[in-house]
């Protein structure tokens, strides 16, 4: 039968096994009821704050006051995206308890992604806040690579990960936290102490998590939000708030398929954590299969997540398929195959990703499985020159390539082969490990070495645009 799978600019109709089923996310299963009024949920929620005072016992005239917002990965555009419904309801609330508006700042918290564009911001927060708040300086993007605007926190004792803070975040007397609580193959979730453990902290930092001894150990894969990933997340924001000396005030909306509201809590993060994952457990851990699954299908478009070349970019692509895999481990048989529709043409998007090329050609000479190469980092000649261009030309920071290569390897651990299809430079794949085919049935054909010549085949379209599950089986645990 033929199906149309993500690939390139748009779609591609491919021809995929007869006996293939077939799951959408956001439309095989349909996701729980969303908010009626997301305006009046998200004002009740911030009004009435879970283990915290409300907004007018926090704040007074002379306050200082930031907003920590994602950056574009994730969150929605739309009118009433949690973003654009959440910040100017905050702001104007401190603004009625006598705080001015010079002293409130909006931080992008893009940790060691790039830096979003002004377009971007007014795309993310709508032209409203933007030109009420951009042209004073009043809407910035977080540096962790700024000595300046840096607090060094020291070591959190549970498991003696480095932590530092946006310097503007310690020194404000309240730091709203806008999170996502959405399915994310990193420790569960979006949101919650993940949004400061890797928004507005650094590599130092982030390297303690985003690592080998943390994503190739056995808790990593399926995903859970009981990992270690997710434990260090927790202790990080946590010694964050002790060093501080205050409590984030978070506000997680917990996001479907298309990045609506279903649910809006507000309050000390620790607290409402569990309460929006309860729910989002719901949409995000879907016990659909039936089976498992030999041979998984889908189409990587080369715009999305991360930059408008994640489908071109082979450490990427890599990257992208073992995301997945964490996701549906589940669901998967114990030696399974992936046939990924990509581009794949060995454009590594060097305005976005400087650093990905030279990683590459470094594992190409140097590594016989993708974690060797992770000392290099320490020795890259010219590390300082890709800081630089994070810094100020936005590109993401160069050990970003490295926490994307360390969960590349889960795709080649934890399967008999990956087939890229269609792909432009075919070389740029195999050089990372995957096997290249013309068509996906070719692939198919080949992959019965793998799995035995009737196996069980599942197809994902619209696996990237929209946000992922987790895909689990009917009968069984979820998590």
């Amino acid at each position: 039968m033929e199906i149309k799978l993500e690939y390139g600019d748009g779609q591609l109709l491919v021809e995929v096994p007869d006996n293939s089923d077939i799951f959408e996310t956001g439309v095989t299963v349909k996701d729980p009821e969303g908010i009626k009024d997301v305006k009046e949920a998200t004002l009740n929620a911030i009004l009435n704050p879970i283990g915290l005072k409300p907004i007018s016992e926090q704040v007074h005239k002379g306050s200082k006051v930031t907003i920590v917002f994602p950056d574009k990965v994730k969150g929605g555009f739309q009118d009433d995206s949690h973003r654009k419904t959440t910040i100017p309801l905050l702001i104007e609330e401190c603004l009625k308890c006598g705080v001015l508006e010079e002293d409130i700042l909006l931080i992008c918290s893009n940790g060691l992604h790039r830096k979003n564009k002004p377009e971007e911001i007014r795309r993310i927060l709508g032209d409203e806040i933007f030109e009420r708040f951009y042209p004073k300086g009043q809407i910035i993007n977080h540096d962790s690579e700024d000595k300046e605007h840096i607090v060094d926190l020291g070591y959190e004792p549970k498991f003696g990960a480095k932590v530092v803070i946006n310097k503007y975040v310690y020194d404000s007397d309240i730091c709203f936290l806008i999170g996502h609580t959405q399915g994310n193959p990193y420790g569960g979730y979006s949101g919650g102490y993940k949004h400061c453990a890797t928004g507005i902290s650094n590599w130092e930092s982030i390297s303690s998590h985003h690592c080998p001894a943390v994503m190739h150990i056995k808790d990593f894969v399926p995903v859970t939000s009981t990992s270690l990933m997710r434990q260090k997340f927790d202790a990080i924001g946590q010694w964050m708030e002790e060093k501080m000396g205050k409590k984030f005030f978070a506000i997680d909306a917990v996001l479907d398929s298309f990045s609506h509201q279903i649910a809006v809590f507000a309050g000390d993060a620790k607290a409402i954590q569990p309460l929006t994952w309860e729910i989002a457990d719901k949409r995000t851990y879907v016990k659909w299969a039936k089976k498992k699954y030999d041979v998984i299908i889908f189409g990587l478009p080369n715009d999305f997540q991360y930059g408008t070349k994640q489908g071109t970019n082979p450490i990427l692509v890599e990257q992208a398929i073992a995301a997945q895999i964490i996701r549906l481990k589940r669901v998967m048989s114990e030696n399974p195959v992936i046939i990924a529709l990509a581009q794949c043409d060995g454009d590594f998007g060097d305005e976005e990703f400087p650093a990905m090329k030279q990683v590459y050609d470094y594992f190409i000479d140097h590594g016989n499985t993708l974690p060797d190469i992770e000392h290099y980092y320490d020795n890259m000649p010219n590390k300082e020159e890709y800081i630089e261009l994070y810094r100020h030309n936005y590109a993401f920071h160069p050990f970003h390539a490295f926490s994307m290569i360390s969960c590349a390897h889960i795709a080649e651990r934890d399967c008999k082969a990956v087939y890229i299809v269609n792909s432009k430079k075919p070389g740029s794949a195999r050089g990372m490990g995957m096997k290249t085919r013309n068509t996906v049935m070719e692939a198919y054909e080949d992959c019965k070495k793998y799995v035995g010549p009737n196996p069980n085949v599942l197809v994902l379209p619209m696996t990237f645009k929209r946000p992922s599950v987790h895909l689990c089986m009917e009968e069984g645990e979820s998590k």
